[in-house]
């Protein structure tokens, strides 16, 4: 796929956690790499729905690789078809701007692949299953004539077995996109994988730890996004740290899933985490048709922050795990 990188490239994280061995009370992690967004789509990818969203025509459905995982919303039925496609879905992370209308269109001819109406802030929709080749995705303010221009595009080349999320983020006034390589490897059993993207515009950096103290990012800076890591499931309680705020918020990874935290910003002038699955390991769709993580976009609060487990399996991580990092995020 094409890449696009930032002007100034973040390193990715290269490990989670320490060594046994090693005797720092608070383990050391770098910063990440660019990110992207969430969408309204309103219904699922399933076999019987591509066409009813234009997925359908001369674009196939393709099995999953035999060591890649099934994106969400793409059901076992898809898993039949053909070999030359990959998997593509959009976000919506930019606060200030209103609902928008997304098209994925055929850079070569301009024909519309697929459309999504109204994608409010903080959506991410499902992937949708298309043809390997080059597309354009392109946003327009909800409800605009088809003549309306782009408020903004971004060109993405789908390589057949791969996944890719589109997302626009930052503020309304310097709104970008990016293209993201979704790594869909699923995790060993028992375990989850995880990547953090940095979201938020009301800060430049942040730390997201456990509420027992494991810290899962530091001094990821806005527009960053981490490698994925294999961790531990059950319900987590984070904590969101900057120079400015602190904010809490809760998640619950499932066993064999592949997921991305948000840091988003909250309606209360703090932070909030939102999990989106990225793929549920099993060929199964999520239910709805739309992921909405911990809550979306409210604020958890204290009274909401799930308690981490009585013997914490972060530890174990510590113990077990040296390098959970795989391989850098892509950016396309």
């Amino acid at each position: 796929m094409n890449r696009t990188c930032s002007d100034d490239p973040l390193p990715v994280f290269s490990s989670l956690f320490p060594p046994r061995n090693r005797t720092s009370s608070s383990p050391s992690i770098e910063q990440g790499v660019p990110l992207m967004n969430r969408s309204s789509i309103i219904r699922r990818v399933v076999a019987g729905s591509i066409a009813a969203v234009a997925v359908a025509g001369a674009i196939g459905l393709a099995a999953a690789p035999a060591n890649a995982a099934v994106p969400a919303s793409v059901s076992s039925s898809v898993q039949t078809a053909g070999t030359n496609t990959g998997w593509v879905r959009v976000g919506h992370l930019s606060p200030d701007t209103t609902s928008v209308d997304v098209k994925l269109s055929a850079l070569s001819g301009g024909a519309v692949i697929f459309e999504l109406k109204n994608v409010a802030y903080g959506q991410v929709s499902p992937y949708s299953n298309v043809g390997a080749g080059t597309y354009v995705v392109s946003m327009v303010p909800a409800g605009s004539p088809a003549s309306t221009p782009a408020m903004i595009s971004a060109n993405v080349t789908i390589t057949p077995g791969e996944a890719a999320t589109v997302a626009a983020y930052g503020p309304n006034k310097s709104i970008k996109t990016k293209v993201f390589t979704d790594d869909l490897t699923g995790p060993a059993a028992g375990q989850s994988r995880i990547r953090l993207i940095q979201a938020s515009t009301r800060v430049k950096s942040v730390d997201v730890s456990t509420t027992t103290g494991i810290a899962i990012a530091k001094g990821a800076k806005a527009g960053s996004a981490t490698s994925y890591a294999s961790v531990p499931v059950g319900p987590w309680g984070l904590n969101l740290v900057s120079p400015t705020t602190t904010s809490q918020a809760s998640i619950s990874l499932a066993p064999g899933t592949v997921n991305t935290l948000f840091v988003l910003d909250n309606a209360s002038g703090g932070l909030t985490l939102m999990s989106v699955l990225d793929s549920s390991g099993a060929g199964e769709s999520p239910d709805g048709p739309i992921e909405t993580g911990g809550g979306g976009l409210r604020d958890s609060g204290s009274s909401g922050l799930a308690a981490a487990p009585a013997n914490d399996p972060w530890s174990a991580v510590v113990t077990f795990f040296t390098h959970l990092f795989g391989a850098p995020a892509g950016t396309r």
